[in-house]
This record gives structure tokens, sequence and C-alpha cells, in this order.
């Protein structure tokens, strides 16, 4: 039997219920969210089930929606079961205020570093990692770059004058 993204909303309907939401489907791949507090029950069982069999860890990342409020930051893992070549999409929100989401890094090795760069560009804590520390940007940072927290330009400045690049 191939396995199916209705298969696979089935069978984590069936085992977490209502915390299981939003489920679509974009370019044949299956997305879906849960609360940041059943992240790690959800891998697992993504991971150990043997009808699923996602284990593999394709990508980690975050996003920052600024309107989302109370979930303002969102981890978004890429998984991918190698037997049957199919992939899902999986992610889960919190708040600015609380950006603690509980690591993956001791169910798939790859999510260390993919963790670290997360926190160093969005601030996410990844509760429970061995070495979170700032992968990529100084230590000295004390923000955090990919947050949509600044405009893009200052407004202020006269060199960005609209006339001078014909649109005045």
């Amino acid at each position: 039997m191939a396995l199916t993204n209705e298969f696979i909303q089935a069978q984590l309907v069936a085992k977490f219920g209502d915390q299981v939401t939003a489920f679509s489907t974009s370019y044949g791949i299956l997305s879906f969210e849960s609360p940041k507090e059943v992240n790690l029950k959800v891998l697992q069982f993504l991971y150990d089930e043997p009808s699923l069999g996602f284990t593999f860890l394709t990508d980690l990342c975050g996003v920052n929606y600024p309107d989302n409020i109370g979930g303002e930051l969102v981890v978004v893992y890429h998984l991918h079961n190698f037997t049957e070549n199919v992939r899902l999409r999986f992610s889960v929100a919190t708040s600015i205020a609380q950006p603690d989401v509980f690591t993956a890094s001791k169910l798939f090795e790859s999510a260390n570093w993919m963790e670290r760069e997360t926190f160093d560009f969005y601030g996410i804590n990844f509760v429970g990692h061995s070495n979170l520390k700032r992968i990529l940007n100084v230590d000295e940072m004390d923000y955090f770059p990919l947050r949509k927290e600044y405009p893009l330009e200052d407004q202020t400045r006269i060199d960005k004058d609209d006339e001078m690049f014909g649109r005045g």
C-alpha cells in the first residue's frame, strides 16, 4: 500500500485528535500544525510508527509572522520517508514573549545545527538542546536579524530620495 497524504492525516488524527490541525496539501506535500507542547510527541510518532516511517529531518527553520499575536515565531520541520519517497511539513508556533520549543536534536541529530541557526536568527529557545549558542552571528549581537522588528529602510535618509532614481 502506498503512503498517501490522506493515510498520514488519518493516522495523526487517530493518535492526536484535535491537537493536530490546519491540514493542507501544496505541491503534493502534506502540511499541518500542532501546539508547541506536543511537538516531540508528534515527531516521535512520525518517526516510530512503522506505517509512517518519517526517519529523516530534511530541514528545520524559523519564520516570523509579526501580526500573528501569540504565535509570532514558527518552527517548521520538513520530514522525509525515504522508503516511500514522501515528504511532509509540520509546524509549531510560539510567542516572542516566551519563544520556547522542545529540541528535536535527541531524535534527529541533524536538528542540532539547524536549531542553533534558528536560535541565532530568530531567538527561538530550543529547550533541552545541548549546546544552544550562536553559530553564524557574533556572540555580542543583542538582536535576532531575521525577525521583522525594524523597517526595511530609514525613511529619513536624504540619499534615498526617489527623485535621484527617476521615481519622483
